[in-house]
């Protein structure tokens, strides 16, 4: 399974034994490189030709007497699908014309390399913690977890709630195993991963100050550290009304209170037309209400960010707050002095603006209480969080495959 994703591209290959009645994952090989296949929207053959390098360590992990009944599959996400159809098309097009006559193992049928749905990617997370977590027997059923995940373009929720929900997409009956099928709530939000978020967050400075900007003057950011000084280029409009403009944004170092009152406004709380909300108008039952005992994971980013600065794998979403406020009030080193690396990442100058963001995604986003527990892992029982081993699991169900 290749994880084409908006920051990279990962190889997951998973090795099964198929003796009992739910497959039982036994290996996983796992590489990742960059850029992912976004960065190459100007060449579909390199972008093609990018994933030779995770495609010979498949070739090598994979015993050459099973290459021919080892399915594969290409599954890009928000990334590629923020690029638009025609770009994506060409790209994926490509990739599959490439693995199909350059390596020996079948695609896994028509939507083999494609770009999965937001519903599906969030699902497919959800399946692989749940699988780990051993929660997806029958005889726990109502003890699964809930799963948050931060990629670069988009976020996603996947959660079983405890009482009746509204008919709509967001609602998602997965048939897994024997029993009634799991009903989920489920919903991707395109344009708030972290990469995104990051970029709108300093262009809401630029439309705070639109009607007063002189061009020879800086704008100031709370969420940048103090003197911090960057160019970023915003475009407004389409075709023949496009314009690009750079300006100079200054941070401030105001803290992170200053810098959440710039970039909650971009969750829309005030829009919801079928309550409950979660942000952005979309209807989600109430976390505190349909989900309040069971465990609530969060992954990628939220991982990648806390656990280089000490962060224990559990922690309340009121202690991710005062992180991102340690970081932000600019004396963050004293803190984190016992931490081995942690000053490669305090370098970063939107490490205040990222904490503060993940802080806000889960407090006032997502309206989890200041005291509710989150659990973050890169890995669970040795094993890749993520989508993949879910997909991967569905692809078993869907696919011939070998089985010695």
């Amino acid at each position: 399974m290749i994880d084409a994703g908006s920051s990279g591209s990962r190889v997951h290959v998973y090795r099964f034994n198929f003796c009992k009645k739910e497959p039982q994952l036994e290996d996983e090989v796992f590489h990742m490189l960059k850029p992912g296949l976004s960065s190459y929207k100007d060449d579909p053959a390199a972008a093609a030709h990018s994933l030779d390098e995770l495609m010979q360590i498949a070739v090598k992990n994979v015993p050459s007497e099973f290459h021919h009944c080892t399915p594969l599959a290409v599954k890009a996400t928000a990334g590629l699908r923020l690029l638009g159809k025609d770009i994506s098309d060409r790209i994926l097009s490509k990739v599959r014309s490439h693995l199909e006559t350059s390596y020996p193992f079948p695609i896994a049928g028509d939507d083999g390399v494609a770009i999965m749905d937001g519903s599906d990617e969030g699902v497919y997370a959800w399946i692989t913690v749940n699988y780990l977590l051993g929660k997806l027997d029958p005889a726990k059923r109502g003890t699964s977890a809930a799963v948050f995940d931060l990629g670069g373009a988009s976020t996603q929720v996947v959660f079983e709630p405890s009482k009746e929900m509204i008919q709509g997409e967001h609602k998602y009956t997965l048939n897994y195993g024997e029993g009634d099928p799991f009903v989920l709530y489920q919903h991707s939000y395109l344009g708030f991963g972290l990469n995104e978020a990051r970029k709108h967050i300093k262009e809401a400075i630029v439309d705070l100050w639109k009607d007063q900007w002189s061009s020879s003057s800086p704008l100031y950011h709370p969420c940048l550290p103090l003197n911090h000084s960057e160019t970023i280029t915003t475009t407004k409009g389409q075709g023949n009304d496009e314009t690009t403009m750079e300006f100079q944004l200054v941070g401030t170092g105001a803290g992170a209170a200053q810098c959440r009152a710039v970039l909650e406004p971009l969750f829309r709380k005030d829009e919801c037309q079928t309550s409950p909300c979660a942000f952005n108008g979309v209807y989600q039952p109430s976390l505190t209400d349909a989900f309040s005992q069971r465990d609530l994971f969060v992954f990628s980013f939220f991982y990648d960010l806390t656990q280089p600065l000490g962060m224990p794998k559990e922690f309340s979403v009121a202690e991710l707050g005062s992180l991102a406020q340690r970081v932000c009030d600019g004396q963050a080193e004293q803190y984190f002095r016992h931490v081995p690396d942690a000053s490669i990442l305090l370098q970063k100058p939107d490490l205040c603006l990222e904490l503060t963001y993940l802080y806000s995604l889960l407090k006032t986003g997502y309206d989890l209480p200041s005291d509710r527990i989150v659990r973050t892992a890169q890995k669970i029982k040795g094993m890749e969080t993520g989508w993949c081993l879910g997909a991967s699991i569905a692809m078993i169900d869907a696919q011939p495959i070998c089985k010695a």
